[in-house]
């Protein structure tokens, strides 16, 4: 699969997943926009100068500065071919019953209005373009309730019903909208934080990325609202 010549925005860009898909685009030789909260951040994963590479530092959260973010990714980068709505987190702990207001607020701010305020930005440019593509992240935990991950199982939820309802929507717009529903991803946190599970039974982040460039790609043009389980051996 190549990309040369396309523009393919990645959120979360300097997260553990973020960095593959910003690699697996990169050697498939797209421009690819690193968009994450700080420039900072992102000079700290990806540091000096690339041609392929445009960082762009921008608060998610705040939906004028992505709109004026994302118009500048358009200008310099000449479109924007595909999203992968990357940036998110996750948090567990609490029963329903006992989770505050911030930790709910909290998932619905990182998977939810990070994901929302990115496919307001993209989306019109893709109309005007005459196609596109939008890959979101589920999660495998979000197909049902887990105790103790409410909060967080309601807001990949949200997700997945999102992505259904744009699928839906931008269809005949020619745009793809569909999600990756990983279960433990292989990272260094996940690794130190269950020091007894074995990690050859989660699903690395290269596999991922190389899911989400798939329905970026053009074999995936027939491919519209679908929530495609990747979790490794788990």
């Amino acid at each position: 699969m190549a990309f040369e010549n396309q523009t393919i925005v990645v959120t979360g860009a300097a997260g553990n997943l973020g960095r593959a898909v910003a690699g697996k685009f990169h050697a498939a030789g797209a421009r690819v926009a690193l968009v994450d909260v700080t420039q900072d951040i992102l000079d700290s994963h990806f540091p000096g100068e690339d041609p392929q590479f445009t960082k762009v530092a921008v608060d998610l959260l705040d939906p004028a500065a992505v709109a004026a973010a994302f118009g500048q990714i358009r200008a310099a980068c000449g479109g924007i071919d595909a999203l992968c709505a990357i940036a998110g987190g996750f948090h567990m702990g609490e029963p329903v019953h006992d989770t505050p207001t911030a930790n709910w607020d909290l998932m619905h701010d990182l998977n939810v209005r990070t994901l929302l305020h990115s496919v307001q930005a993209a989306v019109p440019h893709m109309i005007e373009s005459g196609s596109g593509k939008i890959v979101t992240i589920g999660a495998n935990a979000g197909l049902k309730g887990v105790p103790g991950m409410g909060a967080y199982c309601a807001s990949k939820s949200t997700v997945m019903r999102l992505t259904e309802a744009m699928a839906g929507e931008l269809r005949e717009d020619a745009i793809n909208v569909n999600c990756v529903l990983p279960s433990i991803i292989d990272t260094p946190d996940n690794r130190a934080n269950m020091p007894d599970a074995d990690p050859a039974l989660w699903v690395a982040p290269s596999d991922l990325a190389s899911a989400i460039l798939f329905l970026c790609s053009p074999q995936a043009r027939a491919i519209h609202g679908a929530l495609i389980p990747v979790v490794g051996l788990s």
